[in-house]
């Protein structure tokens, strides 16, 4: 029989395919972490806020889960995101590897991993490339960071769960 968090994994990306940003804050701890290729250390409140802010503008998002093991305190998981990038209108397919650690039944680190260039290609077009570069990655991961304090300044993202 499969583990809990198994189950748990499987809660938070149902949310995310649902743009339940409400249903994916309750399945992370308080004290959470979050890094991907371009939000790098996002913890406590910032990593529910970072979903809210996604699901808001996504449009038309599918999310597909599978490899989804898990124990008492690591997990993993593959999934794809398919949706429009709302800045360009451009149709994007993200295939992630994710990683998570978990603390009493809840997510407490969790780390996603995907081909940033090839991202950037989809999203934005050719340029996009250019965000294999460090440079570029961190000046973007900086401009995702003030939108992302500019988004909870706001007070409309759900918290983790408490």
């Amino acid at each position: 029989m499969p583990h809990e968090n198994v189950a748990l994994i499987t809660r938070l990306y149902e949310a995310l395919g649902r743009g339940d940003a409400a249903g994916m804050a309750r399945c992370y701890a308080p004290e959470a972490t979050f890094t991907d290729p371009f939000f790098r250390g996002l913890r406590g409140p910032e990593v529910p806020g970072m979903w809210d802010m996604l699901t808001s503008s996504a449009e038309r998002m599918s999310v597909v889960a599978d490899e989804i093991e898990a124990d008492a305190s690591t997990g993993s998981a593959h999934w794809v995101a398919t949706y429009p990038f709302s800045r360009s209108g451009r149709d994007v397919v993200n295939d992630v590897r994710a990683s998570f650690r978990f603390r009493d039944g809840l997510i407490v680190e969790h780390v996603d991993r995907f081909d940033a260039r090839r991202w950037g290609a989809q999203a934005i077009g050719p340029k996009g490339n250019l965000l294999a570069l460090p440079p570029l990655r961190a000046l973007l991961s900086r401009a995702l960071r003030k939108q992302l304090a500019a988004h909870l300044a706001r007070g409309s993202a759900p918290g983790p769960a408490a």
